[in-house]
């Protein structure tokens, strides 16, 4: 039995002017599932999220959120769907408890039953004993965590989560990364965009990586890695500039992507038992030190690498 849709894309598009923002991404999310959108800033992520809460409307294409197109039936949409914003959307001048009751009204909720659900928000995000503080006083990742905390007071069946950990402490971050598994327990289904190929790998069901306004892969971690067949990268740092040696290392055997990132040669190669001595004969003959090597098993950096020829980061 298959597991039923949570989400549903079907070939959007959105141009500004002549800036292809989103160019036919299509993708399907099931019921309780976490499903990260990983790329680049510029990608077209946060375009297509707001497309997904209908504050965007696309050119072509259409989706569906618990079966109500954001074509016909934004209000459908809406009273299923949490949003996590990249911004910080809060009253800095109120405390974490008046801000989600302000917003718990503003979603329908009175009375008791709001006292209640803020209550009960507050524990989810881990800050019920410092809510009687403003939130002008919190750290950035604890107003994150405020942001969180506003998109599920309404109990939505989806939430999404825009690039929810950007700039903020290890400890936040690592708060927000539990919470968005404990939502999954609970039965939720999450969109999360990141740029961190390391939160995609720990929280996804499935992942799409974008780039430049198009959905380049799409599937489970396992068969994104299998992409980059057996290959390994090797990250080495030199004595030298390294552009004196990359084009010797580009023409040796075994070596299957070779460029300059941030100082470093990234490698990706078929076996590095049998690539790292012809590396260090190669530097020797161009009067190059190899200083330092990091040698990393497949993952979805070097999946991004190998279907752009780019770093992730980049």
């Amino acid at each position: 039995m298959e597991a039923l849709l949570a989400i549903e894309v079907l070939n959007l598009h959105k141009s500004f002017g002549e800036n292809l923002a989103v160019q036919g991404v299509s993708f399907e999310v099931g019921q309780g599932e976490i499903f990260s959108l990983l790329g680049p800033n510029g990608a077209g992520k946060t375009t297509t999220i707001s497309m997904l809460s209908c504050l965007l409307r696309p050119d072509q294409g259409d989706a569906r959120i618990m079966g109500h197109s954001i074509r016909s039936d934004g209000t459908g949409v809406k009273s299923a769907l949490g949003v996590v914003p990249q911004d910080i959307a809060l009253y800095e001048d109120l405390t974490a408890r008046e801000n989600l009751s302000f917003w718990g009204k503003m979603y329908g909720l009175r009375g008791a039953a709001l006292k209640k659900r803020v209550d009960e928000v507050l524990d989810v995000i881990g800050l019920r004993e410092r809510a009687n503080e403003r939130v002008g006083k919190y750290s950035g990742g604890m107003k994150r965590r405020v942001n969180i905390g506003v998109a599920l007071l309404h109990k939505p069946k989806v939430i999404y989560m825009d690039e929810p950990t950007v700039g903020i402490d290890p400890q936040s971050r690592r708060n927000i990364l539990d919470s968005v598994v404990a939502l999954k327990e609970q039965g939720m289904t999450v969109l999360y965009t990141t740029h961190y190929m390391e939160e995609a790998q720990e929280l996804s069901n499935q992942v799409g990586i974008m780039d430049h306004g198009k959905m380049i892969a799409c599937g489970t971690h396992e068969e994104l890695v299998k992409l980059v067949g057996g290959q390994t990268r090797i990250d080495l740092t030199l004595s030298v500039d390294p552009l004196k040696v990359l084009e010797a290392w580009q023409g040796i055997e075994g070596v299957e992507h070779a460029s300059v990132e941030d100082g470093q040669i990234c490698l990706l190669v078929a076996d590095s038992n049998l690539v790292l001595p012809r590396l260090f004969e190669a530097a020797t003959r161009q009067s190059a030190r190899i200083t330092s090597v990091d040698i990393r098993e497949p993952n979805l950096e070097a999946v991004f690498l190998h279907l752009t020829g780019r770093a992730l980061r980049d």
